[in-house]
């Protein structure tokens, strides 16, 4: 069996603390790790780390590789798409590198899982696996579906037929309802949330897609290069649509584990420990006669005096206040802010790169300063900027500098100074993070002033 993770997603709902820079599967929310890793980490009791297949964007091609690392699963496949094209087509390139590049053979079963879910606890969740996999065995296509315990108009809904083995035959797929036809789902008693998981085999998958999706079985019929090379060409669309709502062929089995999607502030509520109000608490919080309420500080106190259902959330540079049960309106917000053109709607004040990190710590008329971190043996480009110059002062480690032609180390307590339209570049010797303050002066500081010669990470 081979496992598919599929970690491509910018997504918005929990913003501010989820941003297309850094999206949700990369947060740690309730565990010392990111729920990318924890998705790995499920699958490393069944299956090799060479078995599991990540499937991501450039963008996040170096955020996923430090994670692999981070969980003990270097060895997994990183599988990029060279474009977005929603889950259809990402699970058909899939199962072509599977055919292709892994040479695995048509009976074997793959399991597509998100990237950013709660389940829990791994070994009854790893029963189900299983079980999905042996009825997949039979050109099957398996989902998982979870029974609602309260009417949510924020998943799709899937409709159980007759039974099936463990499962039940789909009689149809649902897309979110609104509250009274959530109501009636829940009366009905054969309805279940849509997990968003599947297992199938690559032939019954592969038969699938030549009866409702020609235009991409044709295409796979290629080959993985050609794939690769015409993926903009494909439909975007989502599995659901493409296959699993036109097959006569697909299984719900209940989901009997504990299974949370956090794709909303009350859903995050929903997870995390209470205190006897309902209060769920997280960073330095003060709730002084509160009741059912979230807050979560990030760096600064936040003091609540009287709060009820309420959702607060804290970073450095946004504060989101929100009723419980009005969150999926989040994802509204970001829209509003991005139609603004205020980049808080993409990215946060610390940016990760495959170096290490920066924060904007200030900024304003021909000035910025940041706090800048290379982690061991790690180096920025050559580069050179038209517009600023820069004066690094070294607050920790060992800092080796290029300057034009001229190297040199630059330890705790000092400083050097980069000129306009000079190539420079900075590295980290050292076996600790190296971090400096950066203060830029000019007339133009944004990110894409730079000109770059030579990148380890193959960034133009």
């Amino acid at each position: 069996m081979k496992i598919i993770i599929l970690a491509g997603g910018g997504g918005t709902r929990l913003f501010p603390l989820s941003r297309v820079c850094l999206p949700k599967q990369f947060l740690k929310l309730n565990d010392e790790y990111s729920l990318l890793s924890q998705s790995v980490r499920r699958f490393m009791d069944i299956v090799t780390p060479s078995d599991i297949i990540i499937v991501t964007n450039k963008e996040y091609y170096h955020h996923v590789k430090t994670e692999l690392v981070e969980c003990g699963a270097a060895d997994a496949h990183i599988l990029l798409e060279p474009v977005a094209k929603n889950t259809a087509p990402a699970i058909a390139l899939a199962v072509q590198y599977c055919l292709d590049i892994l040479g695995a053979n048509e009976q074997e079963i793959l399991f597509v899982s998100t990237s950013d879910h709660i389940i829990r606890p791994k070994n009854v969740f790893m029963k189900l696996v299983q079980t999905a996999a042996a009825i997949a065995s039979e050109n099957k296509l398996v989902t998982f579906g979870v029974k609602p315990d309260k009417p949510e108009t924020g998943y799709g809904y899937i409709q159980a037929g007759s039974q099936y083995k463990q499962g039940y035959e789909v009689e149809s797929f649902k897309e979110k309802p609104d509250q009274l036809t959530a109501e009636t789902y829940i009366a009905a008693g054969n309805y279940y949330w849509n997990s968003g998981m599947f297992a199938f085999s690559i032939a019954g998958m592969l038969v699938e897609l030549r009866q409702h999706q020609p235009a991409i079985h044709s295409l796979l019929n290629e080959g993985y290069a050609a794939v690769l090379e015409k993926f903009s060409e494909m439909p975007s669309i989502s599995i659901d649509y493409a296959v699993a709502e036109k097959s006569n062929k697909v299984i719900v089995l209940p989901f009997t584990a504990y299974w949370n999607d956090i794709g909303s502030w009350d859903a995050i509520y929903d997870v995390l420990d209470k205190d006897e109000n309902g209060n769920a608490v997280t960073g330095d919080c003060i709730a002084l006669d509160c009741s059912n309420t979230l807050l979560m500080g990030r760096s600064r106190l936040i003091a609540g005096i009287g709060l009820e259902d309420l959702l607060i959330v804290e970073t450095d540079d946004v504060i989101l206040v929100a009723k419980k049960g009005e969150s999926q309106k989040v994802k509204d917000l970001v829209e509003d802010l991005k139609k603004r053109g205020r980049k808080e709607a993409t990215e946060h004040t610390t940016m990760y790169r495959p170096w290490g990190s920066y924060t904007v710590l200030g900024e304003g008329p021909g000035y910025k300063m940041k706090k800048i971190v290379v982690n061991p043996g790690q180096q920025l480009s050559l580069q050179l900027h038209y517009h600023r110059s820069e004066h690094w002062i070294v607050i920790s480690g060992t800092a080796k500098v290029t300057i034009d032609v001229n190297e040199q180390m630059v330890h705790k307590n000092q400083s050097v100074f980069i000129p306009v339209s000079t190539k420079h570049r900075l590295e980290n010797p050292g076996r600790i993070p190296l971090e400096i303050i950066e203060v830029q002066n000019g007339d133009y500081l944004e990110e894409d002033d730079i000109v770059r010669f030579d990148d380890v990470y193959g960034r133009s």
